[in-house]
């Protein structure tokens, strides 16, 4: 008899056993490489029997190739419930960042207190345990910095799009991103063309934002520019990251933490010198007459 093995399907653990049973499933497929049995196996939560399959060659591949489509498809699920938090996130901090701006109207302000708060939240986080702390190094912060600079200019150039125009004309431009992607890999980057079916989903990416900015009435220039020129930051940025992730094993909560953190001491003293404190000032005394503290803060 070959040596008994236990896979992992959905929640089963991987180790060799002789006592095989799961309490967090209801299936566990035992690997024995010269026979096939049949072993009732009591659960310990439910007392229920299940069963333990004895695999061969043959049938070995059949269950591996299951359990990997379930981790796939588990995966998949995770991922778009990331894609759909960060999505609804995003629609949220745009409208209530549209309604300050219409009465406080300072995007470098604005731009620098979302990332202060960003990185209290995670310094926090950090000093409770609540998140493992990175480890990082000098040469780890100079490698982030091109890349924060980038961010963060993108961040800004959003913020003044909004405070000129519409959140949802903000939203079209904005939404060209992948055409910049697509170019600039190419002739900055040096990456190889893409398929053709990629430049022809293109197409209607380019047409809805030309359509968007001739049809708006209301477009206001500076907003446009600073649309795009978040664009442009926004595909530097990702490059970029691209190359320094490959390079530090951090988590992606902890590594967009420290590009925050970078953000807000880049950004906070340019905001300073560009708008400065005496039109903050004016600007909330003014702000007061139409909304309270409470709704501004």
């Amino acid at each position: 008899m070959g040596s008994l093995q236990c896979l992992r399907v959905g929640g089963a653990s991987v180790k060799s056993s002789t006592s095989l049973y799961d309490t967090n499933t209801s299936l566990i497929l035992c690997c024995n490489t010269h026979a096939i049995s049949f072993i009732p196996c009591p659960n310990a939560k439910t007392q229920d029997s299940i069963l333990a399959l004895t695999l061969t060659p043959r049938n070995r591949g059949v269950v591996a190739a299951v359990a990997e489509e379930e981790i796939s498809v588990g995966r998949k699920l995770k991922i778009g419930v990331y894609f759909g938090t960060c999505w609804a996130l995003g629609i949220a901090f745009n409208i209530y960042n549209k309604k300050l701006l219409n009465v406080f109207p300072y995007p470098l302000l604005s731009s620098s207190l979302s990332f202060i708060a960003g990185s209290l939240i995670m310094i926090l986080s950090w000093a409770t345990k609540i998140a493992g702390a990175p480890h990082t190094d000098f040469d780890f912060w100079m490698g982030l910095a091109p890349e924060a600079m980038a961010h963060g200019m993108g961040q800004v150039g959003t913020t003044v799009c909004m405070s000129k125009n519409d959140v949802s004309f903000t939203h079209v431009i904005r939404s060209a991103e992948p055409a910049f992607i697509v170019i600039f890999s190419q002739i900055f980057m040096g990456e190889k063309r893409f398929p053709l079916p990629v430049y022809m989903s293109l197409l209607p990416i380019i047409g809805g934002c030309a359509l968007a900015a001739a049809t708006q009435l209301n477009c206001n220039m500076i907003g446009f520019a600073g649309a795009m020129i978040s664009n442009m930051a926004s595909v530097m940025r990702n490059n970029l990251a691209k190359k320094t992730m490959k390079a530090k094993s951090l988590s992606g909560v902890n590594y967009y933490a420290c590009l925050t953190i970078l953000c807000s001491i880049f950004l906070t003293p340019f905001a300073y010198i560009v708008e400065g404190p005496e039109m903050w000032i004016q600007g909330w005394k003014t702000a007061l007459q139409t909304a309270s503290p409470r709704d501004l803060l």
